[in-house]
Formats: C-alpha cells, structure tokens, sequence
C-alpha cells in the first residue's frame, strides 16, 4: 500500500487526523468508554466536518485499521474490539468489551493491563466457559484456539474470519465440531501460545505512533511464535496485514 494518507483542514485547523491519530482516539475510547467514538464526536475531537471524518475512516479501513459498518460508515471493529454483540466478553473490574475472537481477547486483555477474564462458549455453541488471566498469567490454559481459515484471505471477509476463532477444550473437539458444523478444519493450538502471540501482536495498538503491521513483520511473528501450519502462510507484497 502507499504512504498514509493525512487529513488536515485550513490553517485554523490544530489538530491531526492520520491513520495513526484516528486510530488512537479510536483504540482509547474503546478502551476508556467500551464502545466506538461515533462519526460526530470524532468530527468534534478532531474539528473536521462529518465527510472528512468518513473518507478518513474510509482511509483507515483501506489500511486495515478498522472495519465500518456498511451502511452507516460508523466503527464496527477496531481489533481487537468489536462494538457490537459477540461470542466473547472481557471483563477486567466494572467495565466489559466484545473481542472479536479468541486471538482478538486475549491481545484485548493485554492492552487493558493483563488480568480480566474472557466469558464464551466452546465453539460458540457449547458449554460456558471463563478464561482467567491475573498480571499476564494464563490461569485457566487447558485450552486450544482453533484458526480455520487461511491468513492470507482473512481480510477477505474478516468479520467471518474472526468469528470461527474459537475455543475448544482439545483437538478432538475441534475435529468434532468442524465434521458437524461442515466447516474447514485448520490449526488448533494450545491457548498459552495464543496468549504469548496475542500479546505481542497487540503491543502497540494503543500507542499514538501505531502503524499497521507489514507483511514481512507478521510473517516473522508468526515464525517467532511457531505457527507454522499452512494456515499461516502468506505471501510478503511488501503490503500491509
């Protein structure tokens, strides 16, 4: 992709509305207020009218930094927060967020400071289960993620690609599932090393400077992390992931 576009009205204009300042505000009021910044209150942050704050976002979601709703251009996703309803709820004291998946709550429990606990179903359709983290410990590990679809078409459709990120208690409950459901079965790995990637995934999603990862440094997270099922594969354009 080309460089990052930048927004900035006349020279009354004070304040910055890149790739990397949008996605902040972003990422901070999730984290701050649990939901989206809505297009107006981003217009008032920023002192921008409402149409250069869409074809900002529009900007950031050609960069892969967030996912709007097709309709109203509003934020849907910005992983690893969703700011609708999903099978997944982090809850860290008083306050709760919807992660997108098992990758995308774990790396949001990173971000919120390391201990919450993450609220799903096995498969998204069994029985209930809680995931404890305490100061960046796993608690409860005796888990897999299960990653069916391939890395390099996950932006595809990535709402779809999330949501068949999921847990499952072993292996032969993830190849269960998928003979049932008449869904692909991918790689499952153990969920300590799901929490070690998502970590170091997420590292910088809430910082000011954030830049979305390349495809040559996802490649090499992914191979610092040993993920190296097909699954994962993807080819280095020299584009963003």
């Amino acid at each position: 992709m080309g460089p990052r576009p930048s927004y900035k009205r006349g020279q009354g204009a004070i304040n910055r509305m890149n790739n990397s300042d949008l996605h902040y505000a972003i990422i901070n009021s999730f984290i701050e207020r649990q939901c989206a910044p809505s297009i107006d209150s981003l217009a008032t942050k920023f002192d921008y009218d409402r149409d250069e704050v869409v074809t900002a976002l529009d900007a950031l979601a050609d960069y892969h930094g967030v996912v709007l709703h097709p309709t109203t251009r509003e934020v849907w996703v910005a992983h690893p927060f969703s700011s609708t309803p999903t099978p997944f709820i982090v809850r860290s004291g008083t306050k709760r967020w919807w992660g997108n998946c098992a990758w995308c709550s774990l790396g949001l429990v990173h971000l919120i400071g390391g201990s919450a606990t993450i609220e799903t179903r096995i498969g998204g359709i069994g029985d209930p289960i809680e995931i404890r983290l305490e100061n960046g410990k796993l608690i409860d590990d005796e888990l897999v993620v299960h990653f069916p679809m391939p890395m390099k078409s996950a932006w595809d459709s990535v709402i779809y690609t999330c949501s068949l990120m999921l847990v499952f208690r072993s292996e032969v409950e993830v190849d269960d599932w998928c003979t049932v459901r008449s869904l692909p079965r991918g790689d499952a790995r153990p969920i300590q090393q799901i929490w070690n990637f998502a970590s170091e995934w997420y590292s910088r999603h809430a910082d000011r400077n954030w830049e979305k990862w390349s495809v040559a440094e996802a490649i090499e997270i992914f191979r610092r992390h040993h993920l190296t099922h097909p699954v994962w594969q993807i080819e280095n354009d020299g584009g963003r992931f």
